[in-house]
């Protein structure tokens, strides 16, 4: 059996190919930022779903958020590895496993913009390192967790609409105090601020909501992709939640910098599956 992982912070998309049927399930965000090995094996074995396969997995592929380094690598490894003990595992960051998506054997730059954001171009074979993706504290231009802080924040500064900041307190019942305890002092911070920017989408055609998207849309392409000489003339693919839902808005501002549109993907996860079925030798 085969089993094929998309990971971001928030959501792990699974599918699995045994005997000529797909598997599919879902676990939370698997980041070897925030998790160890351990931690990884305690979500499957919570899981009854992989109980009745779990010994019969052979090859594992899995591509993440958080898996830049060869030291990430081993954490997911090493976790997976626990249960899954007959697999051989294949580890490589979400980059590699979009461009895979979008572009196939074609040069291109890589966006994502989930919880989190990065960017890489990519050959037709590899991804490329880079200075981006630095993370929610230092980084994440245009992603979920930033735009989730600059709506709380604008709440609880105050400077929010009335109109919008009386749906916001109703929305979340929340305050000063609550923000901060799970800010600071519990897990997952970046996806509980992420949880914040699902407001934007029932209120995206208000004016401030309209123009908080502009802005963090440009200062994704200011930071992440302006700095790559071609950028002009290689088709630009975006993957993620906060691409996909707001796609109208990124369309506009990608048009109005003259950036080469390509795909838009909210999960990358089945064009990564066919590529390694195809790659396998099975489609």
């Amino acid at each position: 059996m085969i089993l094929v992982a998309d990971s971001g912070s928030s959501k792990t998309d699974w599918l699995g190919y045994k005997d000529g049927k797909t598997i599919s399930f879902s676990t939370q965000g698997i980041n070897p930022y925030f998790l160890n090995a351990q931690d990884i094996f305690k979500i499957f074995t919570k899981l009854k779903v992989t109980e009745e396969f779990a010994a019969d997995v052979r090859e594992i592929y899995f591509y993440g958020s958080g898996c830049s380094t060869p030291d990430k690598h081993e954490v997911i490894s090493n976790g997976l590895s626990l249960y899954f003990p007959k697999a051989f595992i294949s580890v490589e960051n979400d980059l590699i496993g979009c461009a895979y998506a979008t572009c196939g054997d074609q040069k291109g730059l890589i966006c994502i913009l989930g919880t989190g954001s990065n960017v890489s171009y990519f050959d037709g074979v590899s991804t490329y390192d880079s200075n981006y993706g630095l993370g929610y504290i230092l980084g994440d231009e245009g992603s979920g967790t930033t735009f989730g802080k600059k709506i709380v924040t604008s709440y609880l500064y105050e400077q929010m609409p009335e109109d919008l900041r009386s749906l916001f307190a109703a929305e979340f019942n929340t305050d000063k105090e609550t923000i901060i305890t799970n800010v600071y002092q519990k897990p997952f911070p970046n996806t509980y601020l992420a949880g914040f920017s699902k407001f934007m989408y029932p209120n995206r055609e208000h004016p401030f909501i309209n123009q908080l998207l502009i802005d963090g849309f440009q200062e994704f392409i200011d930071v992440n992709i302006k700095n790559f000489k071609d950028y002009k003339t290689l088709d630009c693919h975006f993957v993620g939640s906060v691409a996909y839902y707001y796609q109208d808005t990124l369309k506009q501002v990608c048009e109005l910098n003259g950036l080469k549109l390509g795909r838009i993907m909210q999960k990358p996860i089945e064009g990564i599956y066919n590529y390694i079925l195809k790659k396998e030798g099975i489609l």
